[in-house]
């Protein structure tokens, strides 16, 4: 594709047309609206009960570890954030003394009710790709300081050991609890437990803590607080600050609609609701974080979370997070979750409704994947990337402009057999140099038989690299 010095067009596949095409004018060096995008702004937040599924106990699970690795080819780093649960020291070899309430229809694969680990489960780290930053934790709701202690100090065993160190795998943070504002809720504190209680305790584990893992104020491994379910408390604990965030529920089986979960209003309203906690965090020195998140909390909702129009909101939720400050935004994940990025291992009964599958589900990928793989080519490797939304969001490395992607979120359904278009008009503005060609890409989403979705392939996100 050639372009004009002024402008240039072309099409972007979707389900509704425009009468006279839509103009977009994109600046050529960034404004101070445009925001800092980190290489690692795609992460994962791993479900710590099924760790050594997703790492592997004795060698590493290669189907993670490739498709993880994929991942990394295009990020700078890759970062996953992990917590683990109460201490076993007898228990030297990879694994894990689980206990697991029944599975339901609506949650087939159900969170482990009791998780005892040892040495060998934080070894198992090593198994991920080179340069893996790991951000792990302990249990501050069991209230058990010496387990802690000795959960920290395998940790620290694990990252210190030569294995580690010659990958470069290192710990990048330490969090002292999970969602502790629902300790009153769920037994782990008595009702009328307050966040100057719990900075209190988060003090007492950090300075504990802090000795067995030797952090000092030059150390890579730093303290990450908050971890909290809701908006509205935010903590001067550690250096990063840290929320979780879904977009609803299904924990009760209610059902949601497709088109409701991309619509741009609701990404859009269910990431500025945390624009006081963000700006409060980044009063107080701290960096901010979505520590966990995903489409629908209680492991996504079936026909939404894990069809082809999440990989759209995917896209558009982590890129406009990075326009509302967020730094990182870490993507939850479990064995047979429906909102999966990644199904690591074989699954012998369904995630969508737990019934038996003949023959199993090998490890596979599901579409949220591959807004992960378009965000990571669109933020690039450069580590000065500078993102600014406009119709669709504009990418920057240092002064210059050099991507652009444009996402088209209304939903097209397994009725629908033909669709229209949008015709976008693109021009720039500003002194700076006009790219003189580009490059485009186009995510198209086929039937499983390799055909495209009615009269064309859908392709609803187009990224665009300039030249100049």
């Amino acid at each position: 594709m050639v372009f004009s010095k002024a402008q240039t067009l072309f099409t972007l596949v979707a389900g509704v047309a425009t009468a006279g095409g839509l103009g977009v004018t994109v600046p050529l060096a960034p404004p101070s609206t445009s925001k800092p995008i980190a290489g690692d702004h795609v992460s994962f937040s791993l479900e710590q009960d099924r760790w050594l599924d997703w790492s592997g106990s004795n060698s590493r699970n290669e189907f993670f570890f490739n498709t993880l690795d994929n991942l990394k080819q295009l990020f700078v780093s890759a970062r996953i954030v992990r917590t683990a649960q109460d201490f076993n020291p007898g228990l030297q070899s990879a694994v894990a003394q689980l206990q697991f309430p029944a599975a339901t229809k609506n949650v087939p694969y159900p969170e482990a009710s009791s998780i005892v680990v040892g040495d060998g489960y934080f070894a198992t780290a090593r198994f991920l790709p080179k340069n893996t930053r790991v951000i792990w934790g302990v249990n501050l709701g069991a209230n058990n300081l010496t387990s802690s202690y000795l959960v920290a100090q395998s940790i620290a065993k694990a990252f210190n050991s030569p294995e580690m160190k010659d990958d470069r795998i290192v710990l990048d943070g330490m969090i002292i609890g999970n969602e502790p504002d629902l300790f009153p809720n769920n037994g782990h504190r008595a009702p009328g437990w307050n966040v100057s209680q719990y900075i209190s305790e988060w003090q007492t584990f950090a300075g504990n803590i802090t000795n067995a893992l030797g952090i000092t104020s030059s150390s890579t491994t730093k303290f990450w607080g908050g971890a909290f379910a809701g908006s509205g408390v935010v903590c001067s604990t550690g250096v990063v600050y840290i929320d979780h965030a879904y977009s609803g529920s299904f924990c009760e089986g209610n059902g949601a609609l497709l088109q409701d979960l991309m619509t741009k209003a609701n990404i859009r309203g269910n990431l500025t609701r945390f624009g006081p906690d963000i700006a409060v965090a980044r009063d107080r020195g701290l960096d901010y974080v979505m520590g966990e998140t995903n489409s629908f909390a209680c492991h996504g909702t079936p026909g939404v979370s894990n069809v082809a129009g999440a990989a759209l909101w995917t896209l558009d939720y982590l890129l406009y997070g990075a326009q509302v400050g967020i730094s990182r935004i870490f993507f939850h994940q479990g064995i047979g979750f429906k909102y999966n990025l990644i199904q690591p291992v074989v699954l012998a009964r369904s995630p969508v409704d737990g019934s038996p599958l003949s023959p199993p589900l090998p490890p596979h990928i599901q579409p949220q994947y591959y807004a992960a793989i378009i965000a990571a080519e669109a933020i690039g490797s450069s580590g000065q990337t500078r993102i600014l939304e406009l119709t669709g969001y504009a990418f920057y490395e240092g002064d210059i402009l050099v991507r652009a992607l444009f996402i088209n979120s209304l939903a097209f359904f397994k009725k629908d057999s033909t669709r229209t278009s949008v015709h976008i008009d693109l021009a720039f503005t500003g002194a700076a140099t006009t790219p003189s060609s580009a490059t485009v890409k186009c995510l198209s989403i086929l039937l499983p038989d390799g055909r495209p979705r009615g009269s064309r392939s859908l392709e609803s996100v187009i990224l665009v690299s300039f030249k100049r």
